[in-house]
């Protein structure tokens, strides 16, 4: 028997459009609809993507994830100091961003 997040997940998968974002009950963790592509089918990945006061992703794309093994590999480089401490300095070099803002609908209970 199905849970309601797979048969959600399932009738995303059938009936959602090519790059479609789902988003999901935590902020800034979508799922996305990738299309079919050189004969595989159309995919469910998980698109990582911070996300503004109202809820909507901050960039265009965010960190797509595309299975488990994906997740281990940037989950190591993420936890790596080196890049800690290139973001600080790029932090400290960069002049700031303004923020835009954007509207989204259904959300996925995960």
């Amino acid at each position: 028997m199905l849970s309601l997040v797979d048969e959600k997940l399932i009738d995303f998968l059938k009936n959602g459009k090519d790059w479609a974002r789902l988003r999901t009950s935590v902020p800034g963790i979508f799922v996305l609809k990738l299309p079919a592509y050189k004969g595989s089918p159309s995919r469910l990945a998980v698109e990582i993507n911070p996300v503004d006061e109202s809820g909507s992703p901050k960039k265009k794309r965010g960190l797509v994830i595309r299975g488990n093994d994906e997740l281990k590999e940037f989950m190591e480089l993420i936890q790596n100091d080196k890049l800690k401490k290139l973001v600080l300095d790029i932090d400290q070099i960069n002049p700031p961003l303004k923020e835009k803002s954007r509207q989204s609908d259904e959300v996925l209970e995960i």
